[in-house]
């Protein structure tokens, strides 16, 4: 057993890096078996050598966060924990930034994590870039809080917003409304974001200037964008064709961005995924980033993190059974 003590510059960093009922403190100690108490601007951590040793480097990492000003939260204790865990915690002062834009709310729009952060100056630096990873990476909400920041300062006129309608094709047509009506369902989730950094009112006198757009992708065929940003979700779910068609839509002082979680593809059986083949396509050509997420950068639910997880296991399983048939059936031959 081991007792360590960390000394603190102010007892406010005790206040913030315990949280409201110590429950920062409380997922330290479960997670590495250590107790820790306070004492004033003492901080005692109790437990075996090497789970202290982590803890106190768990403990002067989020005192980096505290000290930038960042609150913290169950989210951000969790992701400097894994950087503990993973021997990475030297690359968090990479991850401090400035707020993309401030939400209708007040609340400053942030990178969370180092994956989030490769992607923000990625969408800075390229004209088209390629998001693609898990849900709950943030790949929608960051590029949408990039674009009205761009459009807020005037380097792009427009933002349009853009999604495959993939079951449309059948499935439109008994929905009750009018063509608008029928493809709002499936343009929700980039509504959703619009209408936190904007707020509905704002949203709406843009949308209704024109200066902001949000459709449906075949809306897009024929057309060139000039100064707008633009951004197209859920392009796992293009195909090969239509991905060739929006990124052919590039007008002067414009950007894209494409996101999309290749493990969610809904297309038809037999049909390829445009995402999936843009990305072997495009990969090392200039000012064109494509940045890939992993379960690192899941910023929801730490339940959302778990089931991630256990679908790559699963899949990893899976495709190490297919690899091992397929090896017995061609002995065969």
């Amino acid at each position: 057993m081991l007792e360590q003590i960390l000394n603190l510059d102010r007892m406010e960093q005790a206040v913030s890096l315990f949280g409201s009922f110590d429950e920062n403190v409380r997922l330290i100690e479960k997670h590495y078996a250590v107790d820790i108490l306070s004492r004033g601007t003492d901080i005692k951590v109790s437990g075996e050598p090497e789970s202290v040793a982590k803890a106190i480097r768990a403990i002067q990492g989020l005192l980096q966060l505290i000290n930038r000003g960042e609150q913290l939260n169950e989210q951000n204790v969790r992701y400097v924990l894994m950087l503990v865990d993973e021997g990475g915690e030297e690359e968090l002062p990479q991850l401090s930034s400035n707020s993309i834009c401030i939400t209708s709310k007040g609340k400053p729009v942030k990178p969370k994590t180092l994956g989030q952060k490769n992607y923000v100056e990625n969408i800075r630096k390229n004209t088209i870039v390629l998001g693609v990873g898990p849900a709950g990476t943030g790949k929608t909400y960051l590029a949408v809080a990039m674009a009205v920041s761009a459009f807020r300062s005037k380097e792009v006129n427009r933002i349009i917003l853009t999604r495959p309608a993939v079951e449309a094709g059948e499935k439109l047509g008994f929905l009750p409304g009018d063509l608008q009506s029928k493809v709002d369902p499936y343009l929700r989730p980039l509504y959703d974001a619009l209408f936190d950094m904007l707020g509905a009112e704002s949203y709406q006198k843009y949308l209704e200037r024109g200066n902001i757009e949000v459709a449906p992708l075949a809306y897009m065929r024929g057309r060139t964008l000039d100064d707008s940003f633009i951004i197209l979700d859920e392009a796992q779910n293009t195909t090969a064709e239509q991905m060739k068609m929006f990124l052919t839509r590039l007008g002067f002082n414009s950007k894209m961005v494409v996101t999309g979680d290749v493990t969610q593809i809904d297309l038809p059986e037999g049909r390829k995924s445009g995402l999936k083949e843009v990305m072997k396509i495009l990969r090392g050509i200039e000012d064109i980033g494509v940045c890939t997420f992993s379960q690192k950068d899941v910023v929801r639910h730490q339940l959302v993190q778990r089931i991630v997880q256990a679908y790559e296991k699963f899949e990893k399983l899976d495709e190490g059974k297919r690899n091992r048939n397929y090896g017995k059936n061609k002995s065969y031959h």
